[in-house]
């Protein structure tokens, strides 16, 4: 799960500026935290605590009031949570990688992944969308190549992830949705020479960048093997100690490994 917030600090700064190519600060100051991080350290609180995934959403939206959330989101929120809203949002694949660290078989980590995922994004391709980022991450970590994930997510889940990043990044534009950013964020893990460069790959396309860097990251920790060392030290300072005690916690409790 990691590699889901090194995603999204790195991301953040690039969201909304429709950015185009892989030249640019990969280390900004500016780099921060938002939604996608919250999200899914509240999911990782959850599975530790067994306190619901939708009881933890809402308290961390308070307490994280600034964190960028989506309207649909912020509306169920503000209300304390309640009855899922059919969403297709790509937050379903965002913050779902702690989901895929709990159990030992591919169809349990997808009934979890689905359980964890219908809270709020209920609908079928809400649900695809998590299930897909969960299994790519199943298969990274039991280790299933980038081609034969790619095989697989192609063959079960109907995603296209025939295009490259460069036949990608002319088109892409801001989309929210889990089937216009899910392919775009598996492809530049799978097209990507090491973790640093998925997120560059990610970013590099211009769209809802802090989203789909986040969802890159999460597969690329299992597929490189962790996250880089300075990675993670530029990473872990901009997240406050309860953040980072969730994260310490879930990743002993998982035995995994912070950064390599």
């Amino acid at each position: 799960m990691m590699g889901a917030v090194c995603g999204d600090v790195i991301g953040s700064v690039w969201e909304f500026t429709k950015r185009k190519g892989k030249d640019f600060e990969f280390f900004s100051p500016a780099a921060h935290p938002t939604d996608d991080t919250y999200h899914t350290v509240a999911m990782a609180e959850s599975i530790l605590s067994g306190v619901p995934y939708e009881k933890l959403l809402v308290d961390y939206f308070w307490k994280y009031p600034d964190g960028g959330y989506g309207g649909r989101f912020w509306d169920w929120a503000k209300l304390g949570g309640g009855a899922p809203y059919n969403s297709f949002g790509n937050g379903a694949a965002m913050r779902v990688s702690p989901a895929a660290y709990i159990h030992s078989t591919l169809e349990d980590t997808l009934k979890a992944a689905e359980a964890y995922t219908a809270v709020t994004h209920n609908h079928p391709e809400g649900i695809r969308g998590g299930q897909v980022i969960a299994a790519a991450i199943f298969l990274a970590r039991t280790g299933s190549s980038a081609a034969e994930i790619r095989t697989f997510i192609q063959d079960r889940f109907k995603y296209d992830l025939s295009k490259t990043v460069d036949e990608i990044r002319p088109t892409a534009r801001f989309d929210e949705t889990c089937q216009g950013t899910v392919p775009q964020a598996l492809i530049s893990v799978l097209e990507a020479s090491d973790f640093n460069d998925a997120l560059r790959n990610a970013i590099s396309l211009g769209a809802d960048s802090d989203t789909v860097a986040a969802i890159a990251g999460s597969v690329a920790e299992p597929l490189f093997g962790g996250v880089p060392k300075e990675t993670f030290d530029f990473v872990w300072p901009r997240l406050n100690t309860d953040l980072q005690k969730v994260i310490q916690s879930f990743s002993n409790a998982h035995g995994l490994k912070l950064f390599v």
